[in-house]
């Protein structure tokens, strides 16, 4: 699978071990974000790596910043991208198998790495499995093209 890894300074660290874990899974693997010693805006970041998943350059990705709140927020703002922030491992093949997420979001002041690890790879080994999440999914993304077209407002 092709996968996308982007972090801001706060995910250095972790997105360099995620990289060689899902490298050593078996999986191309294609860095966003920053190397040591730069810094960069998260939003920058999660919208790159979101742009490059809805472009169908990278099947999925994992984001991780200080708290994963950021990159899951700035991701889920592009158009048909949904990004869920997990650390544990229910949550995370929860994500993929429910939620049909593509992006896995990670703090890297919450959780540690080899618990990342482990996280990342039951989200990489989950599938969506339809069923009664299949509406639920197309209904969220009913909802996405009502707001994007000014069907529905938020005031």
């Amino acid at each position: 699978m092709k996968i996308a890894v982007g972090s801001d300074e706060a995910g250095i660290d972790m997105k360099a071990a995620i990289k060689q874990h899902l490298a050593d899974l078996g999986h191309s693997v294609t860095d966003f974000g920053v190397a040591a010693g730069e810094t960069a805006l998260y939003p920058d970041v999660a919208t790159e790596v979101a742009l490059s998943v809805v472009g169908r350059d990278n099947e999925r990705a994992v984001l991780m910043c200080g708290t994963g709140i950021g990159v899951a927020i700035s991701a889920n703002k592009v158009p048909g991208i949904r990004a869920a922030q997990a650390h544990d491992v229910y949550s995370a093949e929860r994500a993929q198998k429910s939620n049909d997420a593509q992006i896995l979001c990670l703090g890297a002041r919450v959780i540690g790495v080899e618990l990342a690890k482990t996280i990342v790879g039951a989200w990489v080994r989950s599938n969506f499995q339809g069923g009664p999440s299949t509406a639920k999914v197309q209904r969220i993304a009913e909802y996405e093209r009502q707001f994007l077209n000014g069907e529905k407002s938020g005031g």
